[in-house]
């Protein structure tokens, strides 16, 4: 990857995001580090080692807020910045124990306002500029908990979520096909987060590892699938 490379991480802030965040820096691409609340973006790029090869830049970014999308994506614009790497990492967890009858829509509604067309969005403010000038890596943060091949009842609403993340990512490399624009899944598996808890079995370092991966592939590179430990997995 070339030092001048931009990528965008969405949920930047903290937990696997942010490691992503430090992780690219790490590899000299400028980062453009999202969260809700602007404070939390910059206590966070503050955070960051500043001897790393690349930078930090703090965003507001609200993925369920189509204004907050404009916003961004206008401001870059205006500033002659260009997205080559998007990582759809925000992400929500509601209703973890709920049987999939007793689900409230509300948090069925909330969880896919984030998950998928939060993702949905966000690629459709950045990723014409990609095809348009035939580089692009989009990774789309998903969850085992999504694979239609083992499915069973652990929440709904996430699981749900992200098998339609999924197949979200299925239709964007389809329409991406040949542009060297490569769009995958990644599945950073249980890591001690704030949403996996302080008894996953994961490190943050362990569960960011396939996401920079994927967002630093070579031209090459896989497009369209499903990984976990940089290994192709079912959907």
């Amino acid at each position: 990857m070339a030092e001048s490379r931009v990528a965008l991480v969405t949920g930047g802030n903290r937990g696997i995001g942010l490691k992503v965040c430090r992780q690219l820096v790490a590899r000299g691409l400028h980062v453009i580090l999202t969260a809700r609340d602007i404070a939390k973006a910059e206590a966070a790029c503050r955070g960051i080692d500043a001897t790393g090869a690349g930078s930090a830049t703090p965003a507001r970014l609200d993925v369920t807020d189509a204004h907050s999308i404009r916003i961004l994506a206008h401001d870059l614009a205006s500033r002659a910045i260009l997205v080559d790497v998007l990582v759809n990492n925000a992400g929500i967890l509601v209703g973890e124990d709920d049987e999939i009858l007793e689900t409230p829509l509300p948090d069925l509604r909330a969880t896919f306002e984030t998950n998928l067309v939060g993702a949905v969005a966000v690629c459709q403010a950045f990723v014409p500029s990609m095809i348009d000038r035939g580089y692009g890596r989009i990774v789309n943060v998903s969850s085992r908990a999504g694979q239609l091949s083992s499915m069973e009842s652990y929440a709904p609403a996430y699981s749900i979520s992200k098998a339609a993340l999924n197949g979200f990512t299925r239709q964007l490399a389809s329409a991406t096909s040949g542009t060297d624009v490569l769009v995958n899944s990644a599945c950073p598996g249980w890591v001690r987060t704030d949403i996996g808890g302080p008894g996953a079995p994961r490190s943050v370092e362990e569960g960011a590892d396939t996401i920079v991966w994927l967002a630093t592939l070579g031209a090459r590179g896989p497009n369209g699938g499903f990984f976990s430990d940089r290994k192709k997995i079912d959907w």
